[in-house]
């Protein structure tokens, strides 16, 4: 994971945001200027052995981009840790800084896009350009993985994009409380759509190759396939209208808690909200 981290870092392939981040960088807002920005892209944070997965969007840019850190120095990352300490997934409830003494514990964050886009707003050409950061960060961590967390749309899209490159079907969402699906010899499920306290899972059981693996998809093998949870991203725009609440948010990672001890309990009900933001940031 350090040399894809690095590898991370050192990426320079998307002209945009390489000169955004560090316009950023170089003007600051006023409440941080004294602050070295961190200005390049973002690496992933947290435990190496993760049962659990967090995909957000991308840095915001006075966000992980001034901080160097994922969801660390902004409000959504306010939202984040809270409820990941609640859970019992972080050491403490609060992100600041790289040095703050914040430990995840099973818990794994990364992004879709690496670097803070202009708006909130990566390219489709940019998030394709970082895809392979999450597929290379999949292949260490989908062994031990047993929940993805999606923070919004895009985070959901681009999962769904790296398991289908893995030969997977499409997830089929599950009632609340409902256990791993019975039986593959079924008709091939349509892509899901993204809803706010959505668990998706697949047929079980069923192999997980890496991406490009030339292994027939499908074949059966012991290794569980991790849950999907869909939530809205605890962006400003989700948080300050209403549309995602603190409860909301926490029911998510108390799920997220449950299915990574094992535990077979109902889905933890969640208010759907009526509808998604794009606005997002890590």
């Amino acid at each position: 994971m350090a040399r894809i981290n690095q590898d991370i870092v050192a990426c320079r392939r998307c002209p945009r945001l390489v000169a955004y981040t560090a316009q950023v960088a170089r003007t600051r807002r006023r409440a941080y200027r004294d602050w070295d920005y961190w200005g390049r892209p973002v690496p992933g944070f947290g435990d190496p052995q993760a049962r659990l997965l967090v995909v957000g969007l991308a840095p915001a840019a006075h966000g992980a981009n001034r901080t160097g850190r994922m969801f660390t120095g902004d409000s959504s990352g306010d939202w984040l840790y809270r409820a990941l300490y609640r859970a019992g997934f972080a050491s403490q409830p609060t992100a600041t800084h790289r040095d703050d003494g914040l430990r995840l514990h099973g818990a794994y964050i990364t992004a879709a896009c690496r670097c803070a886009p202009p708006d909130n707003k990566p390219s489709r050409e940019e998030l394709a350009a970082c895809s392979a950061f999450l597929r290379r960060e999949l292949d260490v961590l989908w062994p031990g993985v047993r929940v993805i967390v999606c923070l919004g749309q895009i985070a959901f899209d681009a999962v769904l994009r790296q398991v289908r490159e893995r030969g997977l079907d499409w997830p089929v969402e599950v009632p609340p409380g409902a256990g791993a699906l019975a039986g593959t010899n079924r008709p091939r499920p349509v892509r899901p759509r993204f809803r706010h306290g959505g668990e998706y899972r697949w047929p079980a059981p069923s192999r997980v190759p890496a991406a490009g693996d030339p292994a027939t998809p499908g074949e059966r093998s012991p290794l569980p396939l991790p849950v999907l949870l869909a939530s809205y991203h605890p962006s400003r725009q989700n948080t300050q209208t209403g549309r995602l609440t603190e409860a909301m948010f926490d029911a998510i990672f108390r799920r997220a808690r449950e299915l990574v001890d094992g535990g077979s309990l109902p889905a933890a009900p969640a208010p759907a909200g009526p509808g998604e933001s794009r606005r997002e940031g890590a």
